[in-house]
């Protein structure tokens, strides 16, 4: 693996220096010099991932929930560093998928810890989880559907079950990821005590789960803890017929994207999270992971035109929506920085990458450091559900990432090539 070390000090390189890490890391926060260094060594567009921001995420997280199991939801970023990074600091990974699974295991976690949450699970999914859990039975899968009860009992499961409930309730940055009120997920509230009466029959019924929404701030916390509260309720309901062992409310907390959000106080969601299950005698489980990895990455993209129109002044870069497709998914805000020239004079424009269609567009009309070509734009908060949903739309290769742990720089995933994305085809 390619490592490598600048002079240059900043946040990249020195933050995991501090006793107590910001709840919040900026994009001005990152060191323009040391990230155009990255971009001139590894080329762009380019992923950049701080193991040691990751590790003083989750710590300070758990730290706010000392008697829950925290555990990293693998989906927001299943990169091996960092699975690897959360692994060493010691918390358990909650899979959506059997590739997250093996890649937990690949990355060191104990798979007698891992927790598998999967929506529909296909049949090679279930066949795979049931296959470990046979091997560790300490391995817990969760259904969120009476049709997945039945799938796990004809492959002859009969082990650790929590089952997944919809509160009714949703919340969260964009309404494609409000889960708790989209029936695609758990099982509908009022069903619930019949179907854990019945799970009880058949498998080991450890625990209830839920999952309200994703990108949750201050603002959103009223109602992210009225459906906890709904859960809290549903599980004493359910406690009665016998005792559970947890009680998993999800993940879904968010960081602050905008120059003029707050970050979340993670003093106040404990004491609420705490206040909405007090009467609830089991185990708390969480499962954060865009608080974890978001603002650790960022994206380092090339300017290679300026065009000036009459409505807007297009600066085009190389990186596109098929390196970060959030803001084109979910009409995502993303800070950018002109990393070469960040003290020149701002002027509106809008960023856009090489793709045909209007989709591809990181910013309109945006306050920037005035770029031209050539230079170097980074795209903040990028650490979470960036790389993952990453594509090859166009024959676009994926981006290199480079993760920073330490002061020093490595490549953690190659560049692909044409090759890369032709391999498949016969």
């Amino acid at each position: 693996m390619t490592r490598s070390q600048t002079a240059d000090d900043g946040p990249a390189a020195d933050e995991g220096k501090d006793a107590e890490s910001p709840p919040v890391r900026r994009l001005d926060d990152w060191s323009a010099g040391r990230l155009e260094a990255l971009a001139a060594e590894y080329d762009t567009p380019l992923y950049v991932i701080d193991l040691d921001r990751v590790r003083e995420n989750y710590a300070r997280f758990a730290a706010a929930f000392p008697e829950a199991t925290v555990m990293y939801a693998a989906k927001a970023h299943t990169g091996r560093a960092v699975l690897s990074t959360l692994v060493d600091a010691g918390a358990p990974i909650e899979c959506a998928a059997w590739g997250e699974l093996d890649r937990a295991i690949d990355a060191g976690a104990d798979p007698d810890e891992l927790q598998y949450t999967a929506v529909n699970p296909p049949d090679r999914d279930l066949d795979y989880a049931v296959s470990l859990a046979a091997e560790y039975p300490g391995l817990t899968i969760t259904a969120g559907a009476t049709d997945t009860l039945d799938r796990l009992a004809e492959r002859g499961y009969d082990g650790r079950l929590p089952i997944r409930i919809n509160p009714g309730i949703g919340t969260g940055h964009h309404e494609k990821v409000a889960t708790g009120a989209d029936a695609k997920f758990g099982i509908p509230y009022k069903g619930v005590p019949a179907v854990a009466e019945r799970a009880r029959e058949a498998f080991d019924l450890v625990g209830l789960h839920a999952h309200v929404g994703s990108g949750v701030l201050n603002d959103d916390l009223e109602d992210h803890c009225r459906a906890i509260s709904r859960v809290g309720e549903m599980a004493t309901r359910v406690a009665s017929g016998g005792s559970l062992e947890f009680v998993d409310v999800g993940g879904g907390y968010g960081v602050p994207y905008r120059p003029d959000e707050e970050p979340l106080d993670l003093e106040e969601v404990s004491e609420r999270v705490r206040e909405a299950l007090s009467d609830v005698d089991a185990q708390l489980r969480l499962e954060p992971g865009r608080y974890v990895v978001a603002d650790a990455g960022l994206v380092l993209t090339g300017v290679n035109t300026r065009k000036e129109a009459p409505e807007t002044t297009v600066i085009g870069v190389d990186a596109s929506l098929g390196t970060l497709i959030r803001p084109a998914m979910f009409d995502s805000y993303h800070p950018i920085r002109n990393i070469s020239a960040p003290d020149r004079e701002r002027e509106a424009v809008s960023v856009g990458g090489p793709m045909c269609t209007s989709a591809d567009v990181f910013a309109t009309d945006r306050p920037i450091a005035r770029p031209e070509r050539k230079e170097i734009l980074a795209i903040g908060n990028a650490g979470a559900y960036g790389y993952e949903l990453a594509s090859q739309f166009h024959s676009q290769p994926r981006p290199a990432e480079v993760a920073l742990e330490g002061g020093e720089a490595r490549v953690v995933r190659q560049r692909e090539t044409l090759a890369d994305v032709t391999r498949v085809e016969q």
